[in-house]
């Protein structure tokens, strides 16, 4: 679908029918960027919800430099953001200093995961964690950007960024440990 400049004129004029249409085009794409940043479904249906009141209510901002899909995106990662950092102003937030030792036999293990399984762990991890994960090695932002956009100092986005890896590497060995005692290996 092509969303040319009467379309765009058609959401900036708040036409119902429009809206419902892009929302449609965009939402299992935007709900995926969602549920990577969010601990549970639940937040991903309200960041997506956001974000798309968001999209709706600064249509007009798009200048048709790049793609509508990529402002759509940077529209909800800003939202999931901006979540992240209503919920630690909320304190709702857990901290886990657990480092776990990095294993060379977890990379198997991982392939033969699916993404939903993957997706699962993922929001496992602490907010912070999480959201720092999503925006380095989903996203491919640097620490720098990162930093800037969370407002925390490069170091801290590198530190969660170790922490949120050595933290999956201890589920993902769990999850071997125990498909070996239910199939009986060792």
């Amino acid at each position: 679908m092509e969303f040319d400049k009467q379309f765009i004129k058609r959401l900036v004029d708040k036409d119902k029918t429009a809206q419902t249409e892009f929302y449609r085009y965009f939402s299992a794409k935007m709900y995926g960027v969602c549920l990577r940043f969010a601990k549970d479904v639940d937040d991903a249906n309200d960041m997506m919800q956001e974000g798309f009141i968001r999209v709706f209510n600064h249509i007009a901002d798009f200048r048709g430099e790049g793609s509508l899909e990529g402002w759509v995106r940077r529209t909800m990662i800003n939202t999931a953001i901006n979540f992240y950092k209503r919920k630690l102003r909320r304190g709702k937030t857990v901290s886990i200093d657990v480092v776990a030792e990095r294993r060379d036999d977890s990379v198997h293990i991982v392939e033969q995961m699916s993404v939903k399984e993957l997706l699962v762990l993922i929001q496992q991890l602490p907010t912070g964690y999480r959201t720092v994960f999503n925006l380095n090695v989903i996203e491919g932002y640097t620490h720098k950007e990162i930093g800037e956009m969370l407002n925390i100092s490069e170091n801290t986005s590198k530190s969660q960024l170790s922490r949120a890896r050595s933290v999956l590497q201890k589920k993902i060995q769990e999850i071997k440990r125990k498909e070996k005692q239910n199939f009986g290996t060792t």
